[in-house]
């Protein structure tokens, strides 16, 4: 049995409101967060950035179950806001905790880095290279000032240690599809990313979810109704939904890791992130489909099962994702801008 063994999440306590966007831009009424159903999102503090919400996320899952550094042998971090161009977080992390042994890397697919990392530390768990890993989506994701990422693009993550000892949550299947799809990128040197709208859709996050979701389905023998949950990638509140009344989920299945109403998008938390939230309420027994989306373009599919070990598990020694997510300081847009260091103060 090779699984998830604990998991901890991290959400920067600031927020700031669609509507105080909105109101900074003129849209008032129309503004597009409302169509695509996102309330707030989060932002860093001055002081935050990918690096040290990877280091608080794992932080939170070692109070769960502590695992020395010695016994990590593998740390592979998600995320397309690496603080440095050229040096890893991942060495970072390995020094936090003690793991100086461990294969180390980053990794960036856009908003799926996140679970391409849950995916190479599991298949090295499973392949007896290594008796423990650690898995990590973060991000402080880039959105410009006016434009619709400003209403979206936030920041947050999970991490997940691998292993085959203590399993709260079985890995059963795991597969991926992708393609050369230019609906998001950002070229070496450009601070915000571009997005070609018009395939934000499709082709791209609609046909990637799905084909990922069927494959894994078809590979696991399943239908929608053998799942108890489902977490697809939530680059807003509408898409989710949207794709899960199309493979056959219901609203009910979808809901509880469905986050991005609350904190925009977490892009390579995001799907990590959304797990968390179920894996904070689930129970022996309940079958997890979790679809990740990163753009240019791909998708990750994992196949869950959660195990008895969940009830001796002490998800208590670290905040569920509700409660970060209730726990909430809101900003105005000059602070929102001054932590994300787009204005800076000026010495007179």
């Amino acid at each position: 049995m090779v699984g998830i063994v604990t998991y901890g999440s991290y959400i920067p306590v600031y927020r700031i409101k669609s509507e105080e966007i909105a109101r900074m831009w003129g849209d008032r009424e129309d503004y597009p967060a409302k169509g695509l159903k996102i309330l707030s999102k989060s932002v860093p503090a001055y002081d935050e950035d990918a690096a040290t919400i990877a280091v608080e996320a794992t932080r939170n899952a070692l109070r769960r179950k502590h695992i020395p550094g010695e016994k990590i042998g593998a740390i592979f971090v998600g995320s397309e806001s690496h603080p440095y161009a050229v040096k890893p977080t991942a060495s970072l992390l390995a020094e936090v905790f003690g793991a100086y042994n461990a294969h180390a890397a980053d990794l960036e697919f856009a908003c799926k880095a996140g679970t391409a990392a849950m995916q190479i530390v599991y298949s090295m768990v499973k392949a007896g290279m290594i008796e423990y890993g650690l898995a990590v989506g973060t991000d402080t994701s880039q959105g410009q000032p006016g434009d619709a990422l400003d209403y979206s693009a936030s920041a947050g993550g999970t991490a997940y240690i691998i292993g085959d000892r203590d399993v709260i949550a079985e890995i059963n299947h795991t597969v991926s599809f992708v393609t050369d799809t230019p609906d998001f990128w950002r070229r070496e040197g450009q601070r915000y990313p571009s997005h070609g709208g018009r395939f934000t859709g499709e082709p791209a996050y609609f046909k990637h979810v799905m084909t990922a979701a069927r494959m894994l389905m078809s590979k696991a023998g399943t239908e929608p109704k053998d799942y108890d949950y489902v977490v697809f990638h939530q680059p807003n509140g509408k898409f989710p939904l949207r794709v899960g009344k199309r493979l056959g989920f219901t609203k009910e299945q979808i809901e509880p890791g469905l986050l991005t109403p609350y904190i925009g998008n977490t892009y390579s938390g995001a799907t990590p992130t959304g797990l968390s939230a179920v894996l904070d309420i689930a129970k022996p027994g309940d079958r997890i489909l979790a679809v990740s989306f990163g753009s240019g373009a791909g998708s990750d599919a994992f196949d869950i099962t959660v195990t008895d070990e969940i009830e001796k598990f002490n998800r208590d020694a670290a905040p569920t994702v509700r409660k970060m997510i209730e726990h909430a300081r809101y900003v105005d847009y000059a602070t929102y801008l001054k932590f994300r260091r787009m204005i800076v103060e000026v010495d007179e």
